[in-house]
């Protein structure tokens, strides 16, 4: 019996020891994973906060939170097993799916730009009278889980890429954790943006007159955050959503957009450093998404009329 025992016992701290291993082995997998979707995950933040900008302060984090329910449903119930499949039994479909994405990102961003320029007009929107509340936040809430899809497809496709070669377990384990800490991380900095002028505006309450000017500063700074946000998640659209192009189209055989784009920074970069050349990328893929994103907001408005009767 001792003896029984004691093999026993040495065998779970074998199986002790081999699981610490595999969840090491995980971490370190999802850390070299999530480094490699940080430009995607900013993005993300930039654009969330754009959808509760306006709204009754008691309802921001609410709302947030029904986007965070939404983003994990999209990467935890509809992405990951999606991408292990496509991984497993048709791998050449990832590219196109991602081009698909990306075109969605482009005609977003172009729409908000078609707007803000008086071209376009479509559904309710903060300058407009909000007949019924309620229907008014779920439109919005969908339209921010439809936007964090293609942002979360994005993220979850570079984080596969970095772990191909993985075992089908490992690969699953390292993109639910990426999933869950993505956006948690995302949603958590959103969360404390919004609420930024509520800490101003109880500052300004507090006996300290310090404490006052830093809430006067707070509640004058944050409405100049949102909008600074606003431009940054147009842009991170066109930008993310032509870099997706570039690279897919390059992926599959056209070869000419990718070489004129990269051609461009390496000749920057070679004359003016890496950061102007990485501008120059950004700012050339951002052209692209816009153009290509106009074309199709024309093409769906206008030829097909897809959206026509929201435009009045």
């Amino acid at each position: 019996m001792p003896s029984g025992l004691v093999a026993l016992l040495d065998d779970i701290s074998v199986i002790a020891k081999a699981t610490a291993a595999s969840i090491d082995d995980v971490s370190v997998a999802a850390g070299k994973a999530g480094t490699k979707t940080a430009g995607v995950v900013i993005d993300d933040a930039a654009v969330t906060p754009s959808y509760v900008t306006g709204l009754s302060p008691a309802r921001e984090l609410p709302i947030i939170w029904k986007i965070t329910k939404g983003s994990l449903r999209n990467k935890l119930l509809i992405l990951l097993p999606g991408a292990l499949l496509l991984s497993e039994f048709l791998p050449q479909a990832i590219i196109w799916l991602l081009m698909l994405g990306g075109a969605f990102l482009c005609y977003e961003g172009a729409e908000k730009v078609m707007e803000k320029l008086g071209a376009a007009k479509h559904g309710a929107t903060l300058e407009d009278e909000i007949a019924d509340p309620v229907a008014f936040e779920n439109a919005r809430v969908a339209g921010a889980v439809r936007t964090d899809f293609i942002l979360s497809a994005e993220i979850m496709a570079i984080a596969l890429n970095e772990v191909a070669d993985e075992t089908l377990a490992m690969r699953a384990a390292v993109l639910a954790v990426v999933a869950i800490v993505v956006t948690v991380a995302v949603y958590g900095a959103v969360g404390g943006i919004v609420k930024i002028d509520d800490l101003g505006l109880y500052l300004t309450k507090q006996a300290s007159a310090a404490k006052q000017a830093f809430g006067r500063f707070l509640l004058r700074f944050v409405p100049k955050l949102l909008v600074a946000l606003s431009l940054i998640g147009t842009l991170a659209m066109l930008w993310v959503g032509g870099g997706i192009i570039v690279h897919g189209t390059h992926e599959v055989g056209f070869h000419a957009i990718y070489d004129l784009i990269h051609g461009a920074e390496y000749a920057v970069k070679a004359a003016a450093g890496g950061v102007l050349g990485w501008l120059t990328y950004a700012t050339l893929c951002a052209v692209l998404g816009l153009v290509l994103g106009g074309v199709i907001a024309v093409v769906l408005h206008k030829v097909l009329g897809v959206g026509a009767d929201e435009a009045h």
